[in-house]
C-alpha cells in the first residue's frame, strides 16, 4: 500500500501514461471516432430498413426481429473495426471470441434451442401478435414474440410466457388465422318428440341469427341416437370475430324456442326395472 502512493511511484505512473497516450492517442480518438460514425450509420440503416420493411406490409414482429439481427450484426463489424484501429490483433481476438461463443453454447443449450425455434416461429409465420393460438397446451392471444419466449394472454386476462422451443416441438393450432369458422353444436330432444317440428325450429333460428352466414351453408341433421336423447348436429358458419357472440345468442334462442314449442331437452336418465322374485 505505501509502494503505491509513494510520489515517485505515483509519478512514474503518470509519465507512463502520458507516453502511452501520445503515442496511441491519435488511433485511440480514430477508433472511438470509428465506432460512434458506425454505430450511428448501422442506426440509420436499420430506421431505413425498418421503414421500409413496415411500408411493404412485412409482419412487425418479422420486422422487429430481422433489423434487431442486421442493427447488432452491424455493430459487432464497427466494433471490431474499431478494436483494429487500436492496433489490437483482430484474428486473435476473434479466435478467443469463437471459443468463448462455443463455452456460452453448450452451457445455454436450452437457451439456444429457444432461440433457434424463435427464429423458425418468426421467419414461418405460423401466427403473428394477435392470433387467437393454443400452443404447448395453453391458450391465448399472442401480444409478443421474442427470440426465446412468446407471450400470450388468457381470456381471464392472465399472461403466460411459453418458451419457443416447447411451441415448436408440439401442435400449433391458430384458431383465427382463417376469416371464417364453423361453430360446432349437438342439441338433444327427447325420444317422444317430433323431430321434423324440432329441425324446422332449429333451421328456422339460424337462418334468423344475425352474423350466420349463408354460404357455406349451415348443416341441422340428426346425427345420433343416444342413450337418453336424439341428438341433432348444428354447424352454421359465421365470421371468425362472430364466433362466441353467435354460438351464446344460438344456445339461449335454441333453449328459450323449444320451452315454447313444448320441445324436450331431456336430462341423462336410466330406466330400472325390478323383478320380484318369487321365494
Amino acid at each position: 500500500m505505501n509502494d503505491i502512493l509513494n510520489p515517485d511511484f505515483i509519478r512514474e505512473l503518470t509519465e507512463n501514461i502520458i507516453t502511452w497516450l501520445s503515442i496511441n492517442g491519435i488511433n485511440i480518438l480514430i477508433a472511438l471516432l470509428v465506432f460512434v460514425v458506425g454505430r450511428w450509420i448501422s442506426r440509420r440503416i436499420v430506421n431505413l430498413m425498418r421503414r421500409g420493411m413496415l411500408r411493404a406490409g412485412v409482419d412487425e414482429t418479422l420486422t422487429s426481429f430481422l433489423c434487431n439481427i442486421t442493427f447488432y450484426a452491424m455493430l459487432a463489424a464497427v466494433i471490431i473495426a474499431a478494436l483494429g484501429q487500436l492496433g489490437l490483433n483482430i484474428t486473435s481476438f476473434l479466435a478467443v471470441l469463437g471459443a468463448a461463443g462455443l463455452a456460452v453454447g453448450l452451457a445455454l443449450k436450452d437457451s439456444l434451442s429457444n432461440f433457434a425455434a424463435g427464429v423458425m416461429i418468426i421467419l414461418l409465420r405460423f401466427f403473428k401478435k394477435g392470433d387467437y393460438v393454443t400452443v404447448a397446451g395453453t391458450s391465448g392471444t399472442v401480444q409478443s414474440i421474442k427470440i426465446f419466449n412468446t407471450f400470450l394472454t388468457t381470456p381471464d386476462n392472465q399472461l403466460v410466457i411459453v418458451p419457443n422451443a416447447s411451441i415448436l416441438g408440439g401442435t400449433i393450432v391458430n384458431v383465427t388465422a382463417n376469416d371464417t369458422r364453423r361453430i360446432d353444436m349437438v342439441v338433444g330432444i327427447g325420444y317422444g318428440d317430433h323431430i321434423p317440428k324440432a329441425k324446422s325450429i332449429l333451421e328456422e333460428l339460424v337462418a334468423s341469427q344475425e352474423g350466420v352466414l349463408a354460404d357455406p351453408a349451415p348443416t341441422i341433421a340428426v346425427s345420433e341416437l343416444a342413450d337418453s336423447s336424439v341428438n341433432f348436429v348444428v354447424r352454421p358458419w359465421c365470421k371468425t370475430s362472430d364466433y362466441w357472440k353467435v354460438r351464446f345468442a344460438l344456445t339461449e334462442k335454441i333453449k328459450m324456442a323449444f320451452d315454447e314449442q313444448g320441445v324436450n331437452i331431456p336430462f341423462p336418465q336410466m330406466d330400472v326395472h325390478l323383478f320380484k322374485e318369487e321365494m
